[in-house]
């Protein structure tokens, strides 16, 4: 019998959160904002309180950094979300966004905010920038289809993380722009860029890291804690799938559909030429526009042992995790974008109720 729990959650919710003493100061408390009063773009009765209130959930601002070497707080099969820029490659443990939900970050000259919510296991990196000003986003405490909605501290805005805009105040309508990250095991993380850093549990918080704050919930399928506004059981609802988003149009990958070793796949989706490549041992899918810049069309297949290269195609040139050509006579040029994230489907369902399935169930 499918398990929704509301009234009890709240309160087991409060006394989780209130067990963990903060001993920094970059988390605000309870600050109620003008926001919260205007009109919204999704259903109010559809917004639900989680319990901890605003900012209960402290939000990182200023996170540590140590070596992959130094790392001995992390197992090789635990997930960590990626990011590169300009070379430089850099984690963040799901472990730590369990507790924080959302980490604040500026890596090269990207302002960034890791945002992650455990109850989806939907990971989306966010620009910080808005109108050309620099801002940082923290956990509103409120849950839409009971996932994340974070706030912008420049306008006080709410967004919601899955439909990647923003849903209530001033900036009511506006699209978030987003980084493709690479969410894997630490394992095939470390293998992909060994000079990575990695996000420390030095966080200035008082959190037992080493604890799953939510019980059963990642592993039991018909334990949804908050309602969703619609259902779809063709996939068990934990089951982790890459969505990719064009133009409203959503079609989900499963790992199912890919080997043990890195397999490429074409698609076609919304007027867009896909190249999704994955490796379900390695635990990474991700999506990619078949398009190196010129409106071309590459035909691509698998590189094996050779991370992060993982893709070479029809002209020679070799493509890594992050979609640039790394050899080749398309030398540094980069495959297109395409808002995807790893999830679990039964929140790609619950936003997108037309959301298709690539390949045979």
């Amino acid at each position: 019998m499918k398990r929704i729990l509301f009234i009890g959650l709240l309160f087991s919710l409060m006394l989780l959160w209130g067990c963990g003493k903060e001993t920094g100061s970059n988390g605000n408390s309870s600050v109620q904002g003008s926001g919260a009063q205007e009109a919204w773009a999704i259903p109010r009765e559809d917004i639900f309180d989680g319990g901890p209130g605003k900012d209960g959930i402290p939000a990182l601002l200023e996170p540590e950094f140590v070596s992959a070497a130094a790392a001995d707080y992390l197992s090789d099969e635990e997930l960590v979300i990626g990011i590169v820029v300009d070379g430089e490659a850099r984690a963040y443990p799901h472990h730590i966004l369990d507790w924080h939900e959302i980490i604040n970050d500026r890596v090269g000259q990207v302002d960034i905010a890791v945002t992650y919510c455990p109850l989806t296991g939907t990971g989306i990196g966010w620009s910080r920038e808005i109108d050309g000003s620099i801002t940082t986003f923290g956990v509103s405490g409120l849950l839409y289809n009971s996932n994340l909605i974070p706030y912008d501290r420049k306008t006080d805005s709410n967004w919601s993380q899955i439909r990647l805009d923003c849903v209530n105040g001033a900036l009511r309508g506006t699209k978030a722009e987003t980084f493709p990250l690479i969410e894997t095991s630490w394992r095939t993380w470390k293998e992909m860029y060994p000079q990575t850093t990695v996000v420390t549990r030095n966080t200035g918080y008082d959190r037992n890291y080493g604890r799953y704050p939510y019980g059963s919930y990642r592993t039991e399928d018909d334990f949804l804690m908050f309602p969703v506004t619609n259902e779809d059981d063709r996939i068990p609802n934990k089951e982790r799938v890459l969505g990719v988003l064009q133009s409203d149009e959503v079609r989900v990958y499963r790992f199912a559909g890919f080997d043990d070793s890195i397999t490429v796949v074409h698609d076609h989706l919304r007027g867009k030429n896909l190249v999704i490549v994955g490796n379900q041992e390695d635990n990474f899918l991700l999506a990619f526009i078949n398009d190196p810049g010129d409106g071309s069309t590459l035909s691509f297949g698998a590189v094996q042992g050779q991370y992060p290269v993982v893709m070479t195609d029809d002209e020679g040139n070799k493509w890594d995790v992050s979609g640039q050509a790394v050899s080749g006579p398309r030398k540094n040029a980069r495959l297109g974008t395409i808002p995807s994230f790893l999830g679990y489907w039964f929140s790609f369902a619950a936003f997108y109720p037309d959301v298709s399935i690539y390949g045979t169930l």
